[in-house]
């Protein structure tokens, strides 16, 4: 169903507070929180004595206490204290998940406590570089989580789906130059398009008058897709001086099951021009907003038709290959955790 054994976008730390910020996630329910010391915590979303969810609670100190009858968990998710009685019963606790603060980001771990390693989140100092500017946003799509992944791997749709955004030439969207490799559990698909119509977007954020060169490079790792993309006047080339010089865009993609049928989807959007404009930030959240709403429609479709007809075959083309080798990777590590169970039973 979900791979557990990995570290998940939970949110961004700026949502995080005393307040008391409920999702589910991988299908269970979480609650998170900011203790008054500012640690960032994750529990089960239940209470222990008659489930109610602690969402419905709020945070006291560095603990939390249930809006039912009082019970106070600590960071850990154990009971310390019952009102009205001095003893807390034996098991009093709900689950813990690792939960970490890194470039602006939280990362949560649903899967087996010991095999979880900092080490392993995937670093995004973007976030925090002087020389980009970035804005994001958290969307719920009624989808499954592997529809998105093919979304934003194959790029070849851009022409189609964003002719009024970052579109362009649909023929020079789908006879793009593509290179496709995996590495591990990751995949990196990269797509050149030379000597052609500059989109809409570009247009509006740079001033682009005549034909550009355009570059895509999608990376993919179970949990995140970042993408950089960008443009430069037509015989610059794609050298990185020039992608520095010229737009750059890089594209933040948390992707994190919510249930089998809906999906967490978290990105920013950050630039590397016009830096000390607030406004131009605003206008390329704006518009790379407006892009993934017209992805919405067409996964949400897709989503709908997978349910409706669930045994009609669909087939592969080129396009596809970089989405089939992360379909392929998210197979082998759930089947890899398969066994792993099997063994330890």
């Amino acid at each position: 169903m979900f791979i557990q054994n990995q570290w998940y976008v939970a949110g961004f730390a700026k949502e995080l507070s005393t307040q008391l910020l409920a999702r589910t996630l991988l299908s269970e329910p979480v609650v998170m929180f900011r203790s008054e010391s500012g640690k960032v915590v994750a529990l089960e979303d239940r209470c222990c004595h008659r489930n109610l969810p602690l969402s419905h609670g709020k945070v006291q100190g560095d603990c939390l206490s249930c809006g039912y009858h009082g019970l106070v968990y600590n960071t850990d998710g154990e009971c310390i204290h019952v009102p009205g009685q001095d003893t807390v019963p034996p098991g009093a606790k709900v689950k813990k998940f690792p939960l970490v603060e890194k470039d602006n980001v939280l990362w949560i771990w649903m899967g087996d406590l010991a095999k979880a390693n900092i080490a392993d989140i995937p670093d995004y100092p973007i976030h925090s570089d002087p020389r980009w500017a970035h804005k994001g946003s958290h969307y719920t799509i009624n989808c499954h989580y592997e529809l998105i992944h093919d979304n934003l791997i194959d790029l070849s749709h851009v022409g189609y789906v964003h002719g009024k955004t970052i579109g362009g030439t649909p023929a020079a969207h789908s006879e793009a130059q593509m290179f496709v490799e995996r590495q591990g559990n990751g995949v990196t698909v990269r797509r050149f398009m030379k000597d052609t119509v500059p989109p809409p977007t570009y247009v509006r954020s740079i001033g682009f008058k005549n034909n550009i060169d355009r570059w895509m490079q999608i990376t993919f790792v179970p949990g995140l897709i970042r993408i950089y993309i960008g443009a430069a006047d037509t015989g610059k080339g794609f050298d990185e001086k020039n992608q520095m010089d010229q737009l750059g865009l890089r594209i933040f993609n948390g992707v994190t099951p919510e249930t089998e049928k809906s999906t967490h989807y978290f990105w920013t959007a950050a630039h590397n021009h016009r830096l000390t404009e607030p406004n131009v930030t605003e206008a390329l959240h704006a518009e790379v907003a407006q892009t993934f709403e017209e992805d919405r429609i067409v996964v949400e479709a897709q989503q709908r038709r997978f349910e409706q007809f669930p045994d009609r075959k669909t087939f592969a083309i080129k396009i596809d290959a970089g989405g089939i080798h992360a379909r392929r990777v998210i197979a082998q590590l759930m089947e890899a955790e398969k066994k792993a169970a099997l063994i330890s039973t």
